[in-house]
């Protein structure tokens, strides 16, 4: 689809701005020992490619920039104190987004036990050419809307979508094939 291809070019660089601070500068700060000069230049690297499509994506995924970023950062937090283990991994940026996704649901779910008659302001709109694309996708449910994301904004394969989300590869598969006649149906009109 055309219309969800064109959707990673469709999106600003970065949410709200770049990355904040420098992940792990402080050992102080960040509770865990100073590692090495190598493991900490890996992890920067990481940290610099992989920051602005989490966050992106997460965006996209959540409706809320705000708390995209946070989500990222606290993600990224966490990967930088189990770096050692996570460079070893296939996808360490789908272990990156998985972690963003479960903290910004579960922030949101605390939040709403505090205040649950308060009520949150628009999201700000994600920068997409054609309003119907960005209705269609936000029409979608999170679950499939995930799987689009990560599938065609972040170009992840099949196997890596499903470890990032938790799922099997079948699952991600059928939410794919219900998310795009979804949005081929909402879409038919820009063809």
């Amino acid at each position: 689809m055309a219309a969800c291809a064109d959707l990673a070019y469709a999106l600003p660089a970065t949410t709200t701005g770049e990355p904040v601070g420098q992940p792990g500068s402080d050992p102080a700060v960040t509770g865990e020992p100073a590692g090495s000069a190598a493991a900490d230049g890996d992890f920067t690297a990481f940290y610099r490619a992989t920051w602005p499509g989490v966050a992106r994506a997460l965006t996209l995924v959540l409706g809320d920039g705000d708390l995209a970023v946070d989500a990222t950062d606290e993600a990224m937090a966490r990967a930088y104190a189990r770096w050692h283990r996570l460079c070893g991994y296939d996808n360490p940026a789908g272990w990156v987004y998985r972690v963003g996704l479960n903290w910004a649901r579960s922030h949101h779910r605390r939040l709403s036990r505090r205040l649950p008659f308060a009520h949150r302001e628009a999201a700000p709109a994600v920068s997409v050419p054609d309003p119907a694309v960005r209705r269609a996708l936000l029409a979608l449910p999170v679950k499939q809307r995930s799987v689009v994301v990560c599938r065609l904004l972040l170009d992840w394969s099949v196997t890596d979508t499903a470890a990032a989300l938790g799922v099997r590869p079948g699952t991600v598969q059928s939410r794919l094939h219900r998310a795009l006649q979804s949005l081929h149906a909402s879409l038919d009109h820009l063809r």
